[in-house]
């Protein structure tokens, strides 16, 4: 058994009290699905606060709100109409005070979701900008000529589908937008719009807000010379225009690190907070690195590497890992299997096998990566992806693309509270997305009267992070066992933690090595056999 040393002893020492999210578990809350207090069917803050108790149970550091900011809904609160009030279906400004107040008083902080590339075409900006040419709003965002036979400035698409220009007659120009129409493109090259943005990070500062998560923030910043993007090469799956086309010039300028700088120092001033970016698109992983690099940009990034990932193999595991081998001004990386954007991974990767077993074997994965960890609302219960009719759908790409893209619906329906009751306990009126019968065995008060349940494993699982600061900030060290196992080392010398996992359908003889103590394991069998979906982490000793 070889081991391949990845980062460094001095990653260990890394974390100090102000830098509480530093290896920190994260649970991800999607507050139109999470918990409906007032019967209109869609999920909101109260209902969030009224559920605290139990994210909190699971031992997590924080949560995660998506937008809960006044929108339109077209994209179902990233189109943004105003940052700095809460959208009524959700609540009041109260209301989220109220929440923050009893996580903390739970010990569990919070991390709210800001949109800095679009707004909606409903926010007062891009009301005033659209007037006119010479108004104080008209420039900040993306406006463009035509070229001189009528068509869009350049070839850019958008990631809904479609052009990336929209034509607004009462400018005579097109405006940009990098998803949909509704959400314009902000001009992050106007220094009058960083200064907006950065006054709107303060203001949740000041709220008490422990941290941000910043959506699509690669796409913040454009190409002021619009030149056209190139194609790809051929290959690959197409299901939208927008993948044709290399996207050098509509995203990833090289400006954007200079705006998180500042993003940097803002929230350097308020002692523990913690900033992620959202980074998708094909330079994922060399923008993660761009975007963390140093003390002066964001403090952690993370991309789709599993969350598009069609299957879990050992491969995929180990590219993460390389990726971040801890090198000197290296960033630090967060990782997450579900999320509100993609199928959940149970439905992506179990393929067959049983599907408790590798929720489970999943999260133990999870909690040994090297990094911050995200878990999405559900993934405590091993909720499958949820099927959704095609006259139920509401999401915009799963509409325009179906059927060859299931969307993102399916990962969004209402979190299953109580298995015997009307929509699962969620409402009791029908909701904006509709429960799977699938979901009802799984619901949380069923899995709590279940001692061998998914949630007291995830509970367990999730445990082990607090308890062996290996897991939490130590090194990663991949072993070559000469199996198919996926094996690796967290941590160093009398303090290394050892992981062993089979992503595989057959069974794989292997014995724990002399000197080791098993600390928790899932699936496993008898001794001298690693079953597929078995996991397992054991200590020196």
């Amino acid at each position: 058994m070889t081991t391949e040393s990845l980062t460094k002893p001095a990653d260990a020492s890394l974390a100090t009290p102000a830098e509480w999210w530093r290896g920190a578990v994260i649970y991800q809350v999607y507050p139109r699905s999470y918990a409906d207090s007032n019967d209109d069917g869609v999920g909101d803050l109260p209902g969030i606060t009224a559920r605290l108790e139990h994210i909190a149970s699971l031992g997590v550091d924080a949560i995660w709100l998506s937008p809960f900011f006044a929108s339109p809904m077209k994209d179902f609160g990233y189109d943004v109409a105003d940052y700095r009030d809460v959208d009524p279906i959700f609540g009041t400004l109260a209301d989220f005070d109220a929440l923050i107040d009893k996580a903390h008083r739970l010990g569990v902080k919070i991390i709210i979701d800001l949109v800095f590339s679009h707004t909606s075409d409903e926010h007062a900006w891009f009301v005033q900008g659209r007037e006119s040419r010479d108004n104080p709003y008209a420039d900040w965002y993306v406006w463009a000529d035509a070229k001189p036979d009528g068509s869009p400035p350049s070839n850019w698409q958008s990631v809904f589908g479609g052009p990336a220009w929209t034509w607004d007659a009462r400018r005579g120009q097109y405006y940009m937008h990098n998803f949909l129409a509704s959400q314009p493109q902000l001009n992050l090259h106007n220094p009058k719009v960083q200064e907006a943005l950065l006054d709107i990070t303060r203001f949740w500062l000041e709220r008490g807000v422990d941290g941000f998560r910043f959506d699509a923030i690669n796409f913040s910043m454009h190409d002021p010379a619009l030149r056209d993007n190139p194609p790809l090469p051929p290959g690959g799956k197409r299901t939208r225009p927008f993948d044709f086309q290399d996207k050098v010039f509509n995203q990833g300028h090289a400006d954007i690190p200079k705006f998180l700088s500042r993003l940097r120092a803002l929230t350097d001033q308020y002692e523990g907070r913690f900033s992620v970016a959202e980074i998708g698109g094909d330079r994922a992983d060399e923008e993660m690195k761009l975007f963390t690099a140093g003390n002066d940009r964001l403090n952690s990034a993370y991309s789709f590497l599993y969350l598009y990932a069609d299957a879990l193999k050992d491969e995929l595991v180990r590219f993460g890992a390389t990726s971040w081998p801890g090198a000197e001004g290296e960033g630090w990386p967060s990782w997450t299997f579900s999320n509100h954007d993609a199928p959940r991974a149970v439905s992506r990767w179990a393929r067959g096998r049983d599907r408790k077993a590798f929720a489970e074997m999943g999260l133990l994965l999870l909690m040994t990566l090297r990094g911050n960890v995200f878990v999405y609302q559900g993934e405590e219960l091993g909720l499958p992806q949820a099927e959704v009719p095609f006259e139920r759908l509401v999401d915009p790409e799963a509409i325009a693309n179906w059927p060859q893209t299931l969307g993102r619906d399916g990962a969004r329906t209402p979190m299953p509270w109580t298995a015997g009751a009307l929509n699962a306990g969620f409402s009791t009126v029908e909701p904006w997305l509709p429960v799977d019968p699938a979901h009802l065995p799984l619901a949380v008060d069923a899995q709590e009267a279940d001692p061998a349940a998914t949630l007291h494993v995830a509970r367990r699982l999730i445990g082990l992070r607090a308890q062996w600061p290996a897991l939490k900030t130590g090194g990663m060290h991949l072993v070559d066992t000469n199996t198919p196992l996926l094996v690796f080392e967290r941590g160093e010398g009398e303090a290394a933690m050892l992981c062993v996992f089979n992503l595989g359908f057959e069974a794989v003889a292997w014995d724990l090595p002399q000197g080791w103590t098993l600390v928790d394991s899932v699936n496993l069998g008898a001794p001298g056999t690693v079953p597929p979906l078995g996991g397992l982490l054991a200590k020196r000793g």
